[in-house]
């Protein structure tokens, strides 16, 4: 990966090429792709688990054929 003399030199880069006006919008829209993304992985997460517990889940009931139907008073 990147040394620590390499990461410098690409920040600085960035700094040059676009701009000290332009970088607090950059690194606040980063700021927000990055909470966007943890909160959809969250989510999704917490989707996989409750699909997980609810397929072990056994409903017991009555299976009613046609004929069968209970009538509505």
């Amino acid at each position: 990966m990147f040394g620590l003399s390499e990461l410098a030199l690409v920040l600085l880069v960035v700094v040059v090429v676009l701009g000290v006006k332009k970088l607090p919008e950059l690194t606040r829209s980063a700021g927000k792709a990055t909470r966007i993304f943890k909160s959809e992985a969250r989510a999704l997460k917490e989707q996989e688990s409750a699909a997980a517990s609810d397929a072990g889940r056994v409903v017991e009931g009555t299976v009613l054929r046609g004929d069968d139907r209970p009538s509505r008073d």
